[in-house]
């Protein structure tokens, strides 16, 4: 007796559809070279009216005053770097605009627990009303922390008004 694999079984098994007869395997061919293009068009189509459309990035406005003034073609009049071999430095540079700035950095405790990158410096420019503006700052294991005349300072601590900062 012959035995009959998936495929063969697929041809011999008649199915009547609309008074022809058509196997298993050639209604599954029909199927797939005739419907699956429109089903995988369909779907394309689908996906492509459904899809967001995405407005182009805002491109960041340049402020004329600054790029298209004076400032665009400032220069560095005065530049210093002096690297040292125990990793501790010295940099300052001057610009034609007034811009002034300089710092200095060590390792503060090298080789132990509590090493620590110490910079500080101070930094000038001129500003939009006239006046030349400082900053001084240090920076360590306690954080950054700037002082200048402009820079607004937190208010004092009072002791006999314990609740003041509720």
């Amino acid at each position: 007796m012959k035995r009959y694999g998936e495929a063969d079984r697929l041809n011999n098994r008649r199915i009547d559809i609309r008074g022809c007869e058509h196997t298993e395997l050639e209604l599954i061919r029909w199927f797939c070279f005739s419907s699956c293009p429109q089903i995988v068009l369909l779907a394309a189509l689908v996906a492509a009216a459904s899809a967001q459309i995405r407005p182009l990035p805002i491109p960041l406005a340049r402020n004329p005053a600054v790029y298209g003034g004076p400032e665009a073609n400032a220069v560095i009049l005065n530049q210093v770097y002096e690297p040292n071999p125990d990793g501790s430095y010295i940099y300052s540079y001057e610009t034609s605009n007034g811009i002034r700035a300089e710092q200095r950095g060590f390792l503060k405790n090298p080789g132990t627990p509590g090493e620590a990158q110490v910079m500080q410096g101070s930094y000038s420019y001129t500003g939009p009303d006239g006046v030349v503006y400082t900053i001084n700052y240090i920076a360590d294991e306690n954080g950054y922390r700037a002082e200048g005349a402009h820079i607004p300072s937190a208010p004092r601590y009072n002791p006999r008004y314990p609740g003041q900062f509720q």
